[in-house]
């Protein structure tokens, strides 16, 4: 049994990572810590497990971190997790600053721990199946990405999430479409941007090779608008993406297998490990970065 340590309190936490956890049969889920002592404290209650209110003293007491907390938190944690030899579950985007998840992919290097990303598609079997496939299928020229969720407008457990609010769109589901895009057009190597009305976000990307990628994000859609839309264009045709198969905490179950795996092996190559995790991060920052920008005249 592999010891975890969840840091997190909030919806994602308590039903993705904590849920996954406590169902699995070769985790144990040891303790609880979040920067609202009633809010862990109910949490590990609800699981049957001790509340920390100690960052370190939880990281003693596992052999592995799962991270559910804003991403500047996270790499704070994740660093001193990785520091101590504790192996990283950790959450999407990997961090808010590419210096950020350096540190995290330097500390993870050193001590030699292992480490996954948990974006959610990757971790879905039809979805990751989809992206295996299609990467070796190759000859793709460009790809068209809509993801217009509207978690502001509704009852969404995320829409009073702070760090959603001030990075918007680009920073929580851009992560979910270049996990896809990248294994399948290749690393990005030049990043374009605009902004549209509210937090809706443009990226033209061109990939090694020379394929090309369009990107429009937004949390803030109007709910008739939400639409998914993840299409591949290319010398074998037109190939969709599907709608990911099962629960987010079914996923998360999968990222635990593949996270023991990598341990049992001792194995450090998982496609979505925290080196992925910051060439991501990279293409957000250049994304963030492309927005300041003016038009070209």
């Amino acid at each position: 049994m592999l010891r975890f340590g969840l840091f997190g309190t909030g919806h994602w936490a308590a039903e993705t990572h904590a849920a996954a956890l406590d169902a699995h049969p070769k985790a144990d889920l040891v303790g609880v810590w979040g920067r609202n002592p009633d809010r862990a404290a109910a949490l590990a209650t609800r699981y049957g497990v001790r509340a920390f209110d100690d960052v370190d003293a939880l990281i003693e007491a596992c052999d592995a971190v799962a991270v559910a907390l804003p991403p500047d938190v996270q790499a704070d944690i994740a660093v001193r997790a990785a520091t101590a030899g504790r192996h990283l579950l950790l959450d999407k985007p990997l961090a808010l600053t590419v210096a950020d998840a350096d540190r995290v992919v330097d500390a993870a290097a050193q001590s030699g721990v292992a480490s996954l990303v948990f974006f959610t598609g990757r971790f879905q079997p039809n979805v990751a199946g989809f992206v295996a496939a299609t990467a070796a299928a190759g000859g793709w020229h460009t790809a068209n990405v809509i993801q217009f969720a509207s978690i502001f407008r509704t009852d969404s457990p995320y829409g009073q999430s702070p760090w959603r609010r001030q990075h918007g769109a680009l920073w929580d589901i851009g992560p979910h479409a270049l996990a896809i895009l990248l294994p399948v057009l290749g690393r990005v190597t030049q990043v374009a941007a605009t902004d549209g009305p509210g937090d809706l976000v443009h990226l033209m990307l061109t990939h090694d090779g020379g394929a090309t990628s369009t990107v429009s994000l937004t949390l803030d859609a109007p709910p008739e608008a939400v639409a998914r839309e993840f299409v591949f264009y290319g010398d074998n045709g037109i190939e969709r993406v599907p709608p990911g198969d099962g629960s987010p905490a079914t996923a998360f179950g999968v990222a635990i297998d593949q996270l023991l795996a990598e341990i049992d092996a001792g194995t450090r190559d998982h496609r979505c490990d925290v080196r992925f995790g910051r060439e991501v991060v990279t293409v957000l920052a250049d994304a963030e970065a492309a927005r300041t920008q003016p038009p070209p005249t």
